[in-house]
């Protein structure tokens, strides 16, 4: 069996070594001519896996080690009847830390609590939901938006016109398809107050970059429409800016692996079905107060010296995210 696998993706290796070929591969750099001989592929968002990619290839398993799955022509796979695996929730800890740094720094500079502010939740899955939970407890004021899961299960969700008109701060935790692509676009800034800050750590094409930077909100982004060739101005009018790393965490990592060998060994029937990195322990969640939160996060999540050094580098976005030292440790 030979199974491609991302060069950035850790620790799959040794998992793989024993029950086959394993070639690694820059994500993007996996061409049709080096997939045509795979079984298996296991891959991030930055390969298009398409009829382009996979047309004449022997693959008959794509995994990625992501939570979203936007980068995968999903009809043309099942019409070949490959089988696709991703890692939802793989990194939501992470991304929960990382919105918890900006939550901090923007009541540190607005020299405010968290109960004076109003947080609008777009999207309530597995980061949403932990977003949610832990803003409850810190204080917030909490309104959800996710209209799947409000068809699904019925419950008190608000619309995002309604999150646009009363939120003091929208945080964004949403897929990206035909559904929610542009779904914070000019029409929608009109309708939020002036001091409404928009936070967009899902993906960058669910917000209009171009027209939130064009308006005089306040903006933090971890995921651009450009990536990784962002625009300076965008870059620049960002109040906070990450090179698409709010999950990038040791254990956000291990555990993205671990699912996509476990969907592999699942597939081919290997002895993997339970495995994770022997090096690695998962987090241990925990709840954490505001205060513990304020003196512990910059260790973690130093939000503004990572912002810093994307300005003055805005050419080091792949690299950043290709950097093994980009990787934080989860600590609830």
């Amino acid at each position: 069996m030979k199974v491609i696998i991302d060069s950035a993706i850790p620790y799959v290796d040794t998992a793989l070594a024993p029950y086959a070929e394993v070639v690694r591969i820059a994500g993007r750099e996996i061409t049709p001519e080096s997939v045509r001989d795979a079984d298996a592929l296991i891959v991030r968002t930055r390969t298009r896996v398409d009829a382009k990619l996979l047309e004449g290839s022997s693959v008959e398993f794509v995994a990625t080690a992501t939570i979203g799955r936007d980068h995968i022509d999903e009809a043309y796979c099942h019409s070949r009847g490959i089988e696709i695996c991703s890692a939802p929730g793989c990194n939501a800890r992470g991304v929960l830390q990382w919105v918890a740094a900006v939550l901090r720094h923007i009541s540190r500079v607005d020299g405010k609590r968290p109960k004076d502010y109003t947080l609008g939740v777009v999207g309530v899955g597995n980061v949403g939901s932990l977003v949610s939970h832990y803003a409850r407890l810190w204080g917030f004021r909490v309104m959800e938006c996710d209209p799947p899961r409000q068809l699904r299960e019925g419950g008190e969700y608000y619309t995002i016109e309604e999150i646009a008109r009363r939120a003091d701060i929208i945080t964004l935790h949403t897929p990206l398809d035909s559904t929610t692509h542009h779904y914070v676009d000019a029409t929608l800034i009109e309708a939020m107050r002036p001091e409404t800050t928009i936070i967009n750590a899902s993906r960058g094409g669910v917000v209009d970059n171009r027209a939130v930077a064009q308006s005089a909100h306040r903006y933090i982004f971890d995921v651009w429409e450009d990536e990784p060739d962002i625009p300076i101005d965008i870059l620049s009018g960002a109040t906070l800016a990450t090179a698409h790393i709010a999950g990038y965490t040791t254990q956000g990592k291990a555990n993205a692996t671990a699912m996509s060998i476990r969907s592999l060994a699942r597939h081919f029937g290997l002895p993997l079905t339970d495995w994770y990195p022997a090096s690695l322990r998962p987090t241990l969640p925990r709840d954490i107060s505001w205060e513990e939160l304020c003196a512990t996060i910059d260790r973690y999540t130093d939000i503004e010296a990572l912002t810093a050094y994307l300005k003055c580098h805005p050419s080091d976005f792949e690299a950043i995210r290709n950097n093994p030292t980009s990787l934080r440790e989860e600590y609830f």
